[in-house]
């Protein structure tokens, strides 16, 4: 999500108060709280566009679905009533497997996986509130994307918590695990080119040296030694 500014009232707003408000007012409650949401920028777009493109295709025909933004999700733990519901936001983009979790409105229930794309506004909003909502619900995986910094930090729920996240960058396809034979191609993502990965790929130190470095010489043989 792009950028948020927190409202004020007097007390917890829940789903139903979320939907007293116009429809051109894109707003998130997490536990209570209003953030209103400002209109994303191109650049979000056009990456959200492709990674939509690739998860849709590789999900055709496959029971779980993917949904962007703005797309509501509904976090519940038991209560179902729209006044006791007080945790409301639209992610980038959705993966959800669990068809009973779809009504009219969107997802009410925790998709399987959730990606959200970082501004320079939102980054603290997604990388931490969200993630602790997104933690606290039990979402399987959830992706941040990194425009400037071309990478996405993956987390994965283990024991109920998200662990420490898988780092994928431009030279290595993002892949998740609910679907690792899905391989999310990142310079289309980020809209690099063949010649422009090419020159990203000659900078990298670390592929430098591998280049630079001389093989190694195989040890002489004990008769060898013996013999000089």
């Amino acid at each position: 999500m792009v950028a948020n500014a927190r409202r004020t009232h007097d007390r917890k707003q829940s789903y139903a108060d979320y939907q007293t408000w116009p429809d051109d007012e894109r707003c998130e409650i997490i536990d209570g709280t209003v953030y209103a949401m400002n209109a994303p920028l191109r650049i979000h777009q056009e990456i959200l566009g492709e990674l939509f493109l690739q998860f849709a295709n590789f999900l055709k025909g496959k029971p779980c679905k993917v949904y962007v933004a703005p797309f509501d999700v509904r976090f519940v733990d038991r209560a179902k009533n729209e006044n006791e519901i007080f945790d409301v936001v639209q992610p980038d983009l959705s993966v959800i497997c669990d068809h009973e979790k779809l009504d009219d409105k969107g997802c009410l229930g925790s998709p399987d996986l959730v990606v959200e794309i970082v501004s320079p506004s939102s980054a603290s909003y997604d990388n931490i509130k969200k993630r602790a909502l997104y933690e606290k619900y039990g979402v399987k995986e959830f992706w941040l994307v990194h425009p400037t910094d071309q990478l996405v930090t993956a987390y994965r729920l283990l024991n109920g918590v998200y662990g420490r996240p898988e780092i994928f960058d431009i030279f290595n396809p993002a892949s998740p695990a609910l679907f690792p034979e899905l391989k999310i191609n990142l310079c289309e993502v980020f809209g690099i080119s063949p010649a422009e990965f090419a020159l990203k790929e000659d900078k990298v130190p670390w592929r430098t040296e591998i280049v630079a470095r001389p093989p190694a010489k195989a040890p002489p043989s004990k008769k060898t030694a013996r013999k000089k």
